[in-house]
């Protein structure tokens, strides 16, 4: 059998597009704002803390970007209050 798409069924389809847009773009925006307030919590900053404490330098810190507690992505040569030295 052979399906075929007529013009109103492509319409429709069409006109749902940007509302899956939408959900997808709301969904990221959730996703971006919980990063942020996950930095915020462990109060995150891209400079290194007192006496030079880097996140290259913490047990937490995976490289080359990441960390096992603050989320998002992490610069070698910054800093948060989850610090713990290797």
């Amino acid at each position: 059998m052979k399906s075929s798409l007529t013009r109103g069924r492509a319409l429709k389809q069409i006109a749902g597009l940007p509302l899956a847009a939408l959900a997808v773009g709301a969904t990221l925006s959730a996703a971006q704002g919980a990063v942020a307030n996950n930095q915020k919590q462990y109060k995150y900053q891209n400079k290194p803390g007192a006496k030079g404490a880097k996140c290259s330098g913490c047990r937490f810190f995976k490289p080359p970007h990441g960390c096992t507690i603050v989320t998002g992505t992490i610069s070698p040569n910054g800093w948060c209050i989850a610090y713990s030295p290797k």
